[in-house]
């Protein structure tokens, strides 16, 4: 009995050497797990050379010289899972053999052990690790190696701000020109130059208008009739000339001989384009004036982000002048065409700039925060296998097995992906390495279906 028990081992061990070689060859001397009987127990798995030589058969079959194979039971078969624990191997090898598949993951089976072109063994498949489904178990040892790590779905708020590069602008509704509607002479200029701040009703320069003051010469004349009056007053504003001209006129009783023009609001002077004695025409710009204390940020809004922004969103911009600060602002609207060469939105932010410390043409960017402030399911980005037409990722259900989830995805932001179907919360899902285990559950599904398929007549 001992010298069976001696054979028997020598022959498992031998087998082992041929089936770890291609093991050995690729991580380097790993143990295998060798049980073997004295007596034969289990179902006859195969047939072996009866020198030991990695032959094998289905069926009963000899040598040239006449000497049959040897009936491998199930007890006998060699289990090579590299972090199986001894008592696993043994009694994984009292377990039956399905097949054998390829090593190299190629969907193809055996019902006996056979090498595929390189010399690598093919691996067992035992009854009970075959479930029926897609799902997959990975050995403790193999999870650690691969660097598997799990997260579980939970609710979140999905909100990831939109950045936009672009330029501070002038308020086109804040800019104002001073300008005459008939024939002038400037009689003279204040000390008001451009890049100037001026205020509301602020002077800025005195002028002659032959037409103007003949306009006023005949309301000084009408003052006592309400109606002509009224009329001489219309023409002369129409003609251009200023509420306090009118005022003065009907105070005094009098015509001056010039008049002044006033700054109409809270300004900075952008032009000045006149001088003392300059004669102007009709429409000519005499200065240019801005309110800055309301600016814009026209930003460039990537097309695939379009959606996600809207008129009222709250933004924050920064400008390279002021790289540490950041001023607030909101959409005041999504320009209603798209530009063909860069594929982007013209949006418009309205800024409050009450210390004057954004210029036009400043370079901007803009981070525009999006979303409703709803939960909902979501799983980190790195959870999902999108293979272009289907999102899968991958349940962790315990002991390390893990089941392949079709889902359908929402929105993205922070990181995280909406799921709208497919997962329940508190499911973990696998976040890293879930490329390694579904690749393992595709060949366990293909093995399945080729099995099926040579099962059936």
């Amino acid at each position: 009995m001992k010298r069976f028990a001696f054979a028997a081992l020598i022959l498992a061990t031998s087998l082992a050497a041929g089936i770890g070689g291609y093991r050995i060859g690729r991580d380097g001397p790993l143990p295998l797990s060798i049980t073997a009987s004295a007596a034969a127990r289990g179902p006859v798995v195969y047939y072996q050379d009866p020198d030991g030589k990695p032959f094998y058969a289905a069926e009963p079959k000899s040598t040239r010289d006449g000497r049959p194979y040897r009936a491998v039971h199930a007890n006998e078969d060699v289990g090579f899972d590299d972090n199986q624990p001894a008592a696993e191997a043994k009694a994984g090898s009292l377990r039956k053999i399905l097949y054998y598949r390829n090593p190299m993951g190629l969907p193809d089976i055996s019902k006996v052990p056979k090498k595929d072109p390189m010399g690598m063994d093919y691996i067992p498949v035992y009854e009970g690790e075959d479930t029926g489904d897609a799902s997959v178990k990975v050995s403790a040892g193999k999870l650690q190696r691969i660097g598997v790590k799990t997260e579980p779905a939970a609710l979140r708020v999905l909100a990831e701000p939109v950045r936009a590069p672009g330029t501070i602008q002038l308020d086109e509704r804040r800019i104002a020109v001073i300008a005459v509607r008939t024939e002038a002479f400037v009689e003279g200029v204040e000390n008001v130059t451009t890049g100037s701040a001026v205020r509301k009703d602020q002077p800025l320069l005195r002028i002659y208008s032959r037409e103007i003051t003949g306009a006023a010469a005949e309301l000084v004349m009408s003052l006592n009739d309400a109606k002509s009056a009224a009329g001489l007053r219309q023409r002369l504003l129409n003609l251009g000339a200023p509420q306090q001209l009118l005022d003065e006129i009907e105070r005094t009783g009098k015509v001056p001989l010039t008049f002044t023009l006033p700054a109409p609001r809270d300004s900075l002077v952008l032009e000045r384009n006149v001088v003392d004695g300059q004669r102007v025409m009709p429409g000519d710009v005499m200065f240019r004036l801005a309110d800055e204390s309301v600016v814009w940020a026209l930003v460039d809004v990537a097309e695939r982000d379009l959606a996600a922004v809207k008129q009222g969103q709250v933004v924050n911009v920064r400008v390279r002048g002021y790289p540490e600060r950041t001023f607030p602002g909101t959409v005041a609207l999504v320009y209603p065409y798209l530009n063909p060469a860069t594929r982007t939105v013209r949006v418009r932010i309205e800024l409050a700039n009450p210390n004057l410390l954004l210029k036009p043409d400043m370079y901007a960017e803009a981070m525009i925060e999006t979303g409703d402030g709803e939960m909902a399911l979501a799983v980190p980005d790195s959870a999902v296998i999108d293979s272009g037409d289907r999102q899968v990722v991958l349940v962790d259900k315990g002991e390390g097995r893990f089941e392949p989830r079709a889902v359908q995805l929402g929105k993205h932001g922070a990181g995280y992906v909406q799921v709208r179907d497919g997962l329940q919360d508190g499911e973990a899902v696998v976040t890293s390495a879930n490329f390694l285990i579904d690749a393992e559950s595709n060949l366990k599904t293909a093995l399945q279906s080729l099995s099926n398929a040579r099962a059936t007549p």
